[in-house]
């Protein structure tokens, strides 16, 4: 049995080419007119969405899960990481290659949540309504109080050039078990088979170094982030913010947008940590769609 057929028989799967060096993998189901696009963290992949997307389509909404550039079966380029380009992905893939005329509900996880920002910024009038989960934005004071906390040392790590690849080869399983663990209330939300999908996805040629890529990024994106809001302003779409509740940038995601955003809903999902939308994923559907309704 597949990975797809596990989740949902209606599930199916593309892949957009970008240029020569970049094919874009995504997971699609329903079929309404509205769209929402989501976008996985690290080290993560689509599958991140498989509690949410079937519901979401049950509602009536067509359901994009996107693997962004370096991850999952989405080609590994050597560069491109900053969230300005990988949003420049998302932009192609829904506009020339799935040719959606309307402006798309953008919604990211951690990473994913940077690419959904810096999305929303670059393309405006193409975006109906913003959602970002549990992550620190660059550029906002926020994410320099964030960065120089404990818990998310890896930030730190992540940033050394070469070393985390050759200390994490051959025990990318490993890892990556600790990383989710790290970070998680409730224990059981990723499952061994869900350890085993992400390591195979991160065990591909390319891809940690590509996974980590991103976070090398960051100052980059600051310097974008802090370019676009002084000549765009704050966003003015709605604004969902979400954290967990004994996340560390849970409690501080509604500050953290109040610096970017003007019309913002803020919640906090009970019994969760970082991985919200497995974590809870009764609870993070119920608050998304009473913010969409």
């Amino acid at each position: 049995m597949t990975e797809k057929e596990t989740l949902n028989p209606a599930i199916i799967h593309g892949m957009a080419i970008i240029d020569s060096n970049l094919r874009i993998h995504y997971a699609e189901t329903g079929k309404g007119e509205k769209v929402i696009v989501l976008l996985h963290g690290f080290p993560q992949t689509w599958w991140e969405w498989r509690y949410i997307m079937p519901e979401l389509a049950k509602e009536g909404y067509r359901v994009i899960a996107v693997d962004y550039r370096g991850a999952g079966n989405s080609w590994k380029p050597a560069s491109g990481y900053d969230k300005k380009t990988m949003a420049a992905d998302i932009h192609f893939l829904i506009k020339e290659h799935l040719h959606i005329e309307n402006p798309v509900i953008i919604a990211g996880h951690d990473i994913g949540l940077m690419v959904a920002y810096a999305y929303a910024q670059e393309y405006r009038e193409e975006t109906s309504h913003l959602v970002v989960i549990d992550a620190p934005l660059p550029g906002t004071k926020i994410f320099d109080a964030i960065r120089t906390d404990h818990r998310v040392w890896h930030f730190a790590f992540h940033n050394v050039l070469d070393l985390p690849e050759m200390l994490i080869a051959g025990k990318e399983r490993e890892y990556l078990q600790s990383f989710f663990n790290y970070r998680i209330y409730n224990t059981g939300a990723i499952t061994d088979k869900d350890i085993d999908i992400f390591t195979c996805a991160y065990s591909a040629p390319g891809a940690m170094k590509a996974g980590l890529e991103v976070y090398r990024a960051f100052d980059r994106d600051i310097l974008d982030n802090k370019e676009s809001l002084s000549k765009n302003g704050k966003l003015t779409i709605p604004v969902l913010a979400v954290g967990g509740t004994i996340s560390t940038s849970g409690p501080l995601m509604k500050e953290m947008m109040e610096e970017v955003c003007e019309n913002i809903t803020a919640v906090q999902i009970p019994n969760t940590a970082h991985w919200v939308v497995e974590e809870n994923p009764e609870s993070f559907l119920k608050e998304l769609l009473k913010f969409l309704n």
